[in-house]
Formats: C-alpha cells, structure tokens, sequence
C-alpha cells in the first residue's frame, strides 16, 4: 500500500534518487550522466529548497516511490532560482559546448526554461510528478494530482500548468484524461494547463 506524506529539504536524497531513475522519460537515466545529481539538480531540488507549493511523497514499505513537487507562483519561483538556486550551480558546472547528454542539462542550467508569459499568468502554479515503476499503476499518480489540485483551490490559485515530452504518450493521455489541455507544443515537450478557478 501507498501513503502520502509531505516532503521537505531532508528528503532531497531521496527525491534526487528517483528523478534520475526516471529521467529519461519515466525510465532510468544513470548511465546518461556522468555526475548522479544532475537531475535533480534540474528538475527537482529547487522545489525543495524554496518554501512554497505543495511537496508530496509517494512511500510504501520500500521507501520513497515517488514525488510531486510544485510551486503556486510560477514567476516568483523562477525570480527565485534565479537569484538563489541557479548561480552556485553555474560555477559547479562550467557550461561546455559538448554534445552529450551531461553537457545538455548542464546548459539548462545556465540557460533556464523560458516559459510563455500568457500561460504562466491563466495558469501560475506549475508540478512535477515522477514515480518510480512499482509505483505506476497503482492510482499514486491520480491521488497526487488530485491532492495537489485540492490544496490549490484551497489557496485560491487560478491555475496549474507542467510539461510533458512530446514522445511520451502514455503521459500526455493520463494528464488529458484527468482534464489537462494542451496550451503548447514544440522543441520535443508539450505544456498542458488545467484552470482552477
């Protein structure tokens, strides 16, 4: 049996863990990157790190099986990575020109995701959700979602965007099941928005 449990700064090893076991579009990215923490340094840590949102676990009797990480305010979030989250990053990982996996997310680093104005003020709260495959389907992702969009209405948040991989079907028709749109498409992702209020 899954429980939910909330997440903080003391479960960024663990969070860190399953977003690299699922990095590369929901299977296990160790051997693309040179350096273990890259993805989570990308994708998740920053959640943690900042206060805000809404952080959530997925455990059973194994340990932490996954993650839904949020913020309510997309563009303070940003502001605030920008500031806090991404410079001490940069000098840990010089930019290289190199065509490699570890080179490319090193490069979003210092080249963060430049989000669409429009979307970002209809739908300003924004997630990642990751399970691991003993997690997927069990409902875990269901419940985290609808955990997540319950406290945003509570907290009177308008609306809630994430992006998926383009080539990722399975997730882009969970996400259209639960009542997500596509807002955008291009560069190998599609945003898909939900509003709330």
């Amino acid at each position: 049996m899954f429980r939910i449990e909330r997440a903080g700064p003391a479960d960024m090893a663990g969070v860190y863990r399953v977003c690299r076991l699922t990095g590369d579009v929901g299977e296990d990215a160790t051997a693309l990157y040179l350096d273990p923490d890259l993805c989570g340094h990308v994708w998740a840590g920053a959640y943690l790190a900042q206060e805000g949102g809404t952080q959530l676990l997925a455990v059973d009797d194994e340990g932490l099986a996954g993650y839904l990480i949020s913020t309510d305010d997309t563009a303070a979030f940003d502001a605030w990575a920008e500031a806090h989250w991404w410079p001490p990053l940069r000098v840990r990982y010089p930019r290289s020109d190199e065509d490699t996996p570890s080179a490319r997310l090193i490069r979003r680093m210092h080249d963060p995701q430049q989000r669409t104005p429009a979307i970002v003020a209809r739908y300003p709260a924004h997630f990642h959700i990751d399970l691991l495959r003993r997690a997927r389907g069990s409902g875990m992702g269901r419940r985290l979602i609808e955990r997540l969009l319950a406290e945003l209405q509570e907290r009177r948040i308008a609306g809630v965007h994430m992006g998926v991989a383009q080539r990722n079907a399975n997730a882009l028709g969970f996400y259209e099941h639960l009542g997500f749109r596509v807002l955008e498409a291009g560069g190998g992702g599609v945003t898909l928005g939900m509003p709330l209020a």
